[in-house]
């Protein structure tokens, strides 16, 4: 049997984004939250929040910087520090540019090709 590697569709990036994400709670009271992204890709990002969301769960996040706003499908929702919720969303239509950012390649490396060891 051929061992599985564990390939991500596109990079991360460790990066704070300020975002407002707004949606409807279990109760369906309507919530909107100020944060930040911890991490971002081409299909989402992962953010914390105080809002206990639902996997499967749609709700809407507005990018602060550029006030654009794009559909999001919670993917996980794990415990995070203070009563808070690492939040996992995934863009519901691909929107690459929705963070302003370029992704590096996935061979990307600090490494440079031409370097080489003197000796």
């Amino acid at each position: 049997m051929e061992a599985t590697i564990n390939r991500r569709r596109s990079q991360r990036l460790f990066l704070q984004v300020p975002i407002v994400v707004e949606g409807q709670l279990a109760g369906k009271s309507e919530f909107s939250e100020k944060t930040h992204t911890i991490v971002v890709n081409a299909h989402g990002a992962l953010v914390e929040l105080t809002a206990s969301l639902e996997q499967g769960q749609i709700v809407v996040v507005r990018n602060a910087r550029s006030n654009e706003r794009c559909e999001c499908a919670v993917k996980l929702v794990t415990p995070a520090e203070a009563g808070k919720f690492n939040t996992a969303l995934e863009f519901t239509k691909p929107s690459p540019d929705f963070w302003h950012v370029s992704f590096p390649p996935e061979d990307w490396s600090m490494r440079h090709a031409d370097t080489k060891k003197n000796g």
